[in-house]
């Protein structure tokens, strides 16, 4: 394995979530844009999907992208994750921690305490187990360092209608991104966060129908590609680790947050 440089052919990416969504988006984007790249997800013939549909410019997918069925949840499927992307690349220059659920549609006092811990062990802890196998990694390869990248969201800063579970796990990110980017710093370990606000996803096809907004009534939201974030996400990757963006929010510019619409 060559050493580490600036080089994308160079750096090795973890991507959660990377079966569909923004984390597919985001772990194509960084594959074509020359990385090596871990999908990391639920099933594995998900992933494999999401790998196919590489554009693959340097004809060398095989080489520079791994499926690894993982539950981010599951600390120990996070650390064999981790083990099973040094393994094969040697070390790891970026993590984006991306994987995440919501529990929309659920009155407070209704929302199964069941599904609360599902969102809180996905979106909370999950997030911990990945910042906390990357400092692992990151600390002792050479050259040291690297870069996390955590998937915050709107909610991060705005609650929509019921939907604590989802706004309070998000709120939480945002203490673990500033800790970590404080803890990370003598070990050249940059972390920054991405707020976003509807990309066209399939989690955020409802909001073409219309979806509750806080004074009660139902409206349709503007969406954006969810190319702009995957760019986002690689601008941010391909930062040198003397250089951190520590918050970005890329949002569809006519959805209802700026203000009080």
């Amino acid at each position: 394995m060559p050493e580490n440089s600036s080089a994308p052919q160079h750096r090795i990416a973890i991507v959660t979530g990377a079966g569909s969504g923004i984390g597919q988006a985001a772990a194509l984007a960084l594959l074509n844009a020359g990385w090596r790249v871990a999908f990391a997800g639920r099933r594995l013939e998900t992933l494999q999907a999401a790998i196919a549909a590489s554009e693959d410019p340097q004809g060398d997918i095989a080489e520079r992208a791994l499926a690894v069925p993982t539950d981010v949840a599951d600390p120990a499927s996070v650390q064999a994750l981790f083990d099973t992307v040094v393994a094969r690349f040697g070390r790891v220059d970026l993590l984006f921690n991306n994987a995440g659920i919501s529990a929309s549609g659920f009155a407070l006092e209704d929302l199964p305490i069941e599904r609360w811990k599902q969102v809180v062990d996905t979106n909370l802890n999950g997030v911990f187990y990945g910042i906390q196998q990357a400092f692992r990694v990151m600390k002792a390869q050479s050259p040291q360092g690297g870069r996390i990248i955590n998937n915050g969201s709107i909610s991060a800063y705005a609650p929509r209608p019921q939907s604590i579970a989802y706004t309070a796990t998000k709120h939480a990110v945002t203490g673990l991104t500033k800790t970590a980017a404080l803890d990370g710093r003598r070990y050249d370990i940059a972390v920054g966060q991405i707020d976003i606000g509807n990309a066209a996803t399939d989690m955020t096809e409802r909001m073409a129908a219309g979806v509750p907004q806080a004074d009660g009534s139902m409206k349709v939201e503007a969406r954006m590609d969810v190319k702009h974030v995957a760019d986002a996400v690689v601008h941010m990757a391909s930062l040198p680790l003397d250089a951190n963006v520590l918050f970005m929010t890329v949002m569809a510019t006519k959805m209802p947050y700026v203000g009080r619409g």
